[in-house]
Formats: C-alpha cells, sequence, structure tokens
C-alpha cells in the first residue's frame, strides 16, 4: 500500500510545494518573455537590412512561426495529459509524471543554448519541448493543491505559488541581464563575458535549465511520492482510461464546475497570449525616441524593464486578488479582472510609445497574477470530494493548454493575414469579453443536474 498523504495543511510540505513555482516560473520569464523572444528575433533577423530571414526562406514570417511552435507544444500537451493523469490517479504516482515532466523542461530550456538560423526546426522542436515539458508538469503540481491543503486554504496557497514563481523568476532575469546587457556597446557584457554570437544570451538558457530542475528538488523531497491510488487498480493503461471517464461523467454531470471550466478556457486563451507574445507586439509596435531625437523601434533594455515591472505588480496582484475574493467571492473577483482584461487591450491599441508601454505592463501585471492564481484556486473549491485530483485538474490544464493554442493561432494568423499586430490586440479584446460573458453564466452554489446519481 502507498504511503498516506500528509495531514492537509502541514507548512513545510506547502512551502516545498511552492518552489516548484519558484523553479519552473523561470521558464515563463526568461525563455517565454524575455531573453529567447529578442535572442530569436536577432537569429531570424538580416543584421544589415532588418529583413525577416525566415519569410524570405519559407514564406511564413518568423514570429508567426514561433508562435506556432508553441501552440504544437501545447497541443501535445493537451492530447496526452487526461491519460497520464488517469494513470497517476490509478497508480498513486503524480509525482513521478511531475519530475519527468520537468526534467524535459528543463534540458530543452538548456538546449536552446545551441539555438541558431542554421538549426531553424530543431531549435523550434525544443521551443516546442520546453513548452511540454513546463505544461505537461502544471498538470501534476497543480493537483498536489487538494491534496496538502484544506478547501479555506486554496486562494491564500495558490497566489502564494505565484508569488513565489514572480519573485523566483525575477532573481534569475537580474542575473541574466548581468549575463546579457552591453549599453557601451563593449566588446563584453556587464560581468565581463565575450559578447560574440549571442553567447551570453546562450548562457542565460542553460542557466534557466538548472535553476528549474535544481530547486525542483525542494519541492521533490516533500511532496509524497506515492498518494492512495483512486480505485487500487494498477493495469496502468486500462485503469487510466477508466478514471478518465469517470471524471469525465462527473464532471458533466455540474453545472458551475462545467461552467466555470468554459468562462476559463475563454478567458485564458486571451491572458496566455497576452503573455507569450506581448514582447513580439511591443518590438514591431512601440516606439521610443533615442539619444539623437530620432524616432526608434524599443530598446530590448526597454523590453526587459516592462517585463519586470509585470512580474513585480503580478505579486501585488495576486495577493490582492486574494483579498478581493475573501470580500466578493471568487467569481465577481475574476469577473473584475477579466473586464480590467477588456480595458488593457483597448489601451494596447492606442499605445505608441515606451513610456504608455510602462503603464500598461504594470496594468497587465496586476491582472494576470491575480487571475491566474484565483483560476486555480477556483477550480480547486468547486471539485467534489475526490482521488480523483490529477484527472480532474487534468481538464483544468487542457482547457489552459487548448485555449493557450487556439490564442496562440489566432495571433499568428491575424498577424500572418494583415500585417498589422493591432488587430490581434482588437481578437484578444474580443476573446476576453466572450469569457466575462461566459463567467456571468457560473452560478453561486453547485447545481447537480438530474440525470447525475
Amino acid at each position: 500500500m502507498p504511503a498516506p498523504l500528509p495531514m492537509k495543511g502541514d507548512p513545510k510540505v506547502i512551502r516545498a510545494w511552492t518552489f516548484y513555482d519558484w523553479a519552473n516560473s523561470v521558464y515563463s520569464l526568461t525563455i517565454t518573455s524575455a531573453v529567447f523572444p529578442i535572442f530569436y528575433a536577432a537569429i531570424t533577423k538580416d543584421r544589415e537590412t532588418g529583413a525577416d530571414l525566415v519569410a524570405q526562406a519559407h514564406g511564413v514570417p518568423s514570429q508567426s512561426l514561433y508562435s506556432y511552435a508553441l501552440s504544437a507544444g501545447f497541443l501535445v500537451v493537451a492530447f496526452i495529459a487526461p491519460m497520464l493523469s488517469g494513470i497517476a490517479d490509478s497508480r498513486g504516482n503524480k509525482l513521478a509524471y511531475l519530475k519527468a515532466f520537468c526534467y524535459l523542461g528543463a534540458a530543452a530550456c538548456a538546449g536552446l543554448a545551441f539555438f541558431s538560423f542554421e538549426g531553424l526546426w530543431w531549435g523550434l522542436g525544443l521551443v516546442a519541448l520546453a513548452c511540454v515539458g513546463f505544461s505537461g508538469s502544471l498538470v501534476f503540481y497543480d493537483a498536489f493543491l487538494v491534496d496538502i491543503t484544506e478547501k479555506e486554504q486554496h486562494d491564500r496557497v495558490s497566489a502564494r505559488g505565484y508569488v513565489m514563481g514572480y519573485m523566483g523568476s525575477v532573481i534569475l532575469l537580474v542575473i541574466n541581464l548581468l549575463m546579457v546587457m552591453n549599453p557601451d556597446d563593449r566588446p563584453t557584457t556587464l560581468i565581463g563575458l565575450p559578447d560574440h554570437d549571442g553567447l551570453p544570451a546562450r548562457l542565460t538558457f542553460l542557466t534557466v535549465g538548472i535553476w528549474w530542475a535544481g530547486f525542483a528538488q525542494i519541492a521533490f523531497r516533500r511532496l509524497p511520492e506515492r498518494t492512495p491510488p483512486a480505485n487500487g487498480s494498477h493495469a496502468a493503461l486500462w485503469s487510466g482510461y477508466r478514471e478518465l471517464r469517470k471524471v469525465w461523467a462527473q464532471l458533466r454531470a455540474t453545472v458551475r464546475l462545467k461552467r466555470f471550466l468554459l468562462a476559463f478556457f475563454v478567458y485564458n486563451m486571451g491572458i496566455q497570449t497576452v503573455m507569450y507574445l506581448a514582447v513580439t507586439f511591443a518590438e514591431h509596435e512601440i516606439k521610443q525616441v533615442d539619444a539623437s531625437g530620432a524616432i526608434v523601434p524599443i530598446a530590448s533594455e526597454s523590453l526587459i524593464i516592462s517585463i519586470l515591472l509585470i512580474q513585480l505588480v503580478a505579486a501585488v496582484g495576486a495577493s490582492m486578488f486574494v483579498r478581493l475574493s475573501a470580500r466578493f467571492g471568487n467569481v465577481k473577483a475574476l469577473l473584475l479582472g477579466i473586464l480590467t482584461w477588456v480595458a488593457l487591450c483597448v489601451g494596447a491599441y492606442f499605445t505608441r510609445w515606451t513610456s504608455e508601454f510602462y503603464v500598461l505592463a504594470c496594468g497587465v501585471g496586476l491582472v494576470m497574477g491575480g487571475c491566474q492564481a484565483l483560476s486555480r484556486s477556483t477550480y480547486a473549491k468547486f471539485l467534489p470530494p475526490t482521488r480523483d485530483t490529477a484527472s480532474f485538474f487534468s481538464f483544468y490544464d487542457v482547457s489552459y493548454y487548448l485555449g493557450t493554442v487556439l490564442g496562440t493561432v489566432i495571433y499568428g494568423l491575424v498577424f500572418q493575414l494583415t500585417g498589422d499586430l493591432r488587430y490581434t490586440v482588437v481578437a484578444l479584446g474580443s476573446i476576453f469579453i466572450a469569457g466575462m460573458l461566459l463567467l456571468l453564466r457560473v452560478p453561486k452554489q453547485e447545481v447537480p443536474l438530474p440525470s447525475a446519481a
């Protein structure tokens, strides 16, 4: 028999659980938001003419191709996560799957150190694999929230995890900035690394892999190696399939949980697209005035400052939304957040200058942290009493990933068809409005359907 779960609410286990957020969030910041998108743009651009080498070689804009690589990674996870979570529930080994996806993602991030235009497809494959590792691990990581906390702790502990993630990722990003920044066009960076062939940026990708796999060990040592199997069966594939069918039947026999999941699918589509592709938008659409008085595209240093602002404000936002949920309830707090996202999309459409983009970044950070943390804890609160935590969270995470796939594909297609990234902001605003309308349909209390057992 597997060892019993630790007592719910154990502060040591909860603290260890939040360290996985600390560990893996460096992928979200350095790889998807800050250093790698800038590095990718430099690799795929002709240094003399500024022409898009990918578009010339393959007929697809480089940024569209990048968004499609992310979409492919999310699609893989959406396909495999439900079955793997069913197997993990039936065998009681969520931690083993968490470790496997963690190491896959960390290794792929480290592999990006060898990215080059000549190896474009190989490099984009690593982008997709890093996405698979990050996203796949979250299915099992999120499921532990129900196992280690009481229902009344969900909001606070979920927010604490996100805050840890923002803190850890900012610390590593600052270290990475010392590695890559070269404000005076010297032959070396601030800490003396030779500024040759993108070497400093390549080394940051190695640090992400090491940080992710290294700090994850704190969580791995405390989280239970085994949890009670959902049905006591060890016929992995078929028991996993049975668990998945059982959870799907339970999910369909609810109103509140089902409607919330649909609303989450839609509004999170917008949130994730902003997170993954905001830097791309800024590089193309935001301008600043240089020392000579000329109007030029936003500098890399300014982009990094805006990303740091998002992360720092997001930690405040996560805590603020916990207080809002305590006062008004989770759904009303989320509605306020999504309404703010709509306003930010309107603002983004009219944003032209770096100073305006900083203000926009602060607004994004405030609602990004709050909506993410509260969405995870709200879903956990709405779950029925169950041991199928990974299976239930697989449906949550599949909604997360399929929404991200659709959002990034919409972003890439709109840009490919129109050549104007401001139209992508219009599309995102429409997505948030649809998500808000769906969230309004979520009842205050669970209402089982008549057909439910």
